[in-house]
């Protein structure tokens, strides 16, 4: 008789300090392997503003035990639509039931509080499974697909059962499993400004921190938008202003260029003024890369797999990018459990791929059309009722019941099933 196939504990490699990389290490210790994360820095750590995290990315929050108040994330009570020279509300989602319908808050952090929050989660000594190990200055420049041993620019080498990319849009990864990206410039050009709610309030503007919830000011068949994203408590307003490549093209700059307020401004001569003065005294302005990104054909090569913006970059305007990646990170935590995991590391990349890339290529595509249509947003999508209402195709919308019903363990069973060609 063949021996019995039994679980055991794996040398995983994780590419990448980032958010997605956190939680996958994250992850991957709760299912009992041995990790280490690589950063390419000499600090693991994020740049930027607000990331937020609906109940589809809040429940493995929950699962994994990570202590979300060390976040300080705002807990968002609506979704927002205003008319774009007026201010005016034409379109609101209410939130108020969602944590009873969903059983999780939808949540918006601060990027270096919500990174800070995962290093802990995955770091610390407390806590089930092995504490991850952080190393950096670190960056991978090849990988073993075969064997597993990943080389570093430094010279350093080391051998792991998994390598996990989770090295961003630009990932290494990537093209060490083969990818080559089919990519152009986003029609939209983006520049992020912070604005200090207490300075707001000093100077006499509207205090949008009270409405807890995200906030758009356009979008309605247009580049034009604007959204107000609070984090910190409410303590600080991070806001997205998209516009016209043609008025300003900031796809070839670095991430960390800088931009003026007078550039942030430009583009709205029309702008709602009440917004439009929020900019005016805007701090750390930024721009923001935005490249369409094609699906790629695999995600994983070998004993290598990419995931996160590695993976499926996407557009922000399903504000759906982390979740995706938690997701990611949740399903590899799943498929290597001590429930699932026979001992065939392809075996499992594999049915990782056939998990994750459906969904998340559906969300990529449906971030693609809600770029110049507020409805195509999860949350207005449901807002049929509303006159400016209109989306490409409404058997095909995606909606907040489709993103928050998702139960990845259900479909991690069913896709194992068809890759054994098992009936359940």
């Amino acid at each position: 008789m063949p021996s019995q196939i039994v679980w055991r504990p794996l040398n995983v490699a994780i590419i990448g300090g980032g958010i997605g990389g956190l939680a996958a290490a994250i992850s991957m210790r709760r299912s009992g392997h041995y990790v280490t994360i690589y950063e390419r820095a000499d600090f693991a750590g994020e740049v930027g503003a607000s990331i937020s995290c609906a109940a589809n990315g809040a429940k493995w929050l929950a699962e994994w035990d990570v202590d979300v108040q060390k976040g300080d994330p705002v807990i968002l009570t609506k979704l927002i639509n205003r008319d774009w020279a007026t201010g005016e509300p034409v379109s609101i989602y209410d939130l108020a039931d969602y944590k009873e319908k969903w059983g999780h808050h939808y949540y918006m952090f601060h990027r270096q509080y919500m990174h800070a929050m995962l290093m802990d989660c995955a770091t610390q000594d407390g806590g089930e499974g092995v504490p991850a190990k952080l190393i950096v200055n670190h960056k991978c420049s090849a990988i073993d697909l075969e064997n597993g041993i990943v080389t570093f620019e430094n010279g350093v080498t080391a051998t792991h059962d998994v390598v996990i990319g989770a090295d961003g849009i630009g990932s290494t990864v990537r093209g060490i499993i083969g990818i080559q990206p089919e990519k152009k410039p986003s029609s939209s050009s983006c520049l992020h400004a912070n604005v200090e709610t207490a300075k707001a309030v000093e100077l006499g503007l509207v205090d949008y921190s009270k409405d807890s919830a995200l906030e758009y000011w356009g979008g309605h068949h247009t580049n034009n938008k604007i959204v107000l994203s609070p984090c910190n408590g409410g303590s600080l307003l991070s806001y997205y202003c998209f516009f016209p490549r043609e008025k300003g093209d900031f796809a070839a700059q670095s991430w960390d260029s800088g931009a003026t307020v007078a550039e942030l401004i430009a583009p709205y001569p029309d702008l709602d003024s009440q917004v439009l003065n929020h900019l005016k005294i805007g701090i750390d302005v930024k721009p923001w890369r935005l490249w369409v990104h094609q699906p790629y054909e695999w995600w994983q090569k070998g004993v290598a797999c990419i995931m996160g913006d590695a993976a499926h970059p996407m557009m922000p305007d399903q504000s759906q990018g982390a979740c995706m990646a938690i997701e990611d990170a949740a399903c590899l935590g799943v498929v290597f459990n001590k429930q699932n995991f026979e001992g065939d590391v392809r075996e499992a990349l594999q049915i990782y791929q056939n998990v994750r890339k459906p969904r998340a290529t559906r969300v990529q595509a449906a971030s693609a059309r809600a770029r110049e249509n507020i409805h195509e947003r999860i949350g207005f999508s449901s807002n049929t009722d509303n006159p400016l209402y209109a989306v490409t195709d409404e058997a095909n919308k995606l909606t907040i019941e489709e993103m928050n019903s998702y139960d990845i363990r259900v479909d991690v069973s069913h896709k194992t099933a068809e890759q054994k060609n098992l009936v359940i």
